[in-house]
């Protein structure tokens, strides 16, 4: 028997699964936010970032690459960001050609670089097309990392490491994932000095700095 569906939450209590999330996305906090100091080095070193997610996802990880191609509060550089789920010729391409599974995974074999950065979003994290691409990207040397829904997952297993927001429905999934990339472009600028203070820079901020141009 079908367990009996989740109903929606509306208005305030829509606020209240939130804040019920929110309550328990504190290990995620220190992890996102190493992930944005992480990044800066990767790019600051000429390296890339893919991203990529189905639906609300996939304009998420289109969020993603928008703030490091252009920028997230202050100016500064412009960073080499792709989102594989806004490459249309490509994807109609692929899901004509390929099976459905290679939809994202080709894309991370062509573009993707030893070193690199590889974020993939699933509020459920069983898409098949995103486990895949997590598999290829780790063959190719790619760093994965996955914003995911409650663990266990597949697609948590197969990344690298996975930021897992605990949530009953998508949507609060998916405003988490929201703020978690938040925090990453935030770390990215302030590991840069860019419209952050200098002496708010944390000192594994200014170790990695100084690994990235040894």
């Amino acid at each position: 028997m079908n367990p009996t569906p989740l109903h929606t939450p509306c208005a305030h209590e829509h606020l209240g699964e939130l804040h019920r999330a929110l309550e328990d996305f504190g290990p995620c906090v220190d992890q996102v936010d190493r992930w944005g100091v992480e990044l800066a080095s990767v790019l600051q070193g000429g390296g890339r970032l893919l991203a990529a997610g189905n639906g609300g996802s996939a304009a998420q990880a289109q969020h993603l690459t928008a703030e490091l191609v252009g920028r997230y509060r202050a100016d500064r550089p412009p960073f080499s960001a792709v989102c594989l789920s806004a490459e249309t010729s490509s994807l109609t391409a692929i899901a004509n050609d390929y099976p459905a599974d290679e939809l994202f995974a080709r894309q991370v074999e062509a573009h993707g670089r030893p070193g690199d950065v590889l974020v993939l979003m699933s509020t459920s994290g069983r898409s098949p097309n995103l486990v895949t691409a997590a598999r290829r990207g780790r063959r190719a040397g790619m760093q994965v990392w996955a914003l995911t829904g409650p663990r266990p997952n597949p697609l948590a297993d197969e990344a690298d490491e996975a930021c897992c927001v605990d949530a009953r429905f998508t949507a609060t999934v998916q405003e988490l994932h929201l703020v978690a990339l938040h925090m990453i472009c935030a770390a990215v600028d302030r590991v840069l000095g860019v419209g952050v203070a200098e002496t708010r820079r944390s000192a594994e901020d200014l170790e990695q700095i100084s690994g990235a141009g040894a």
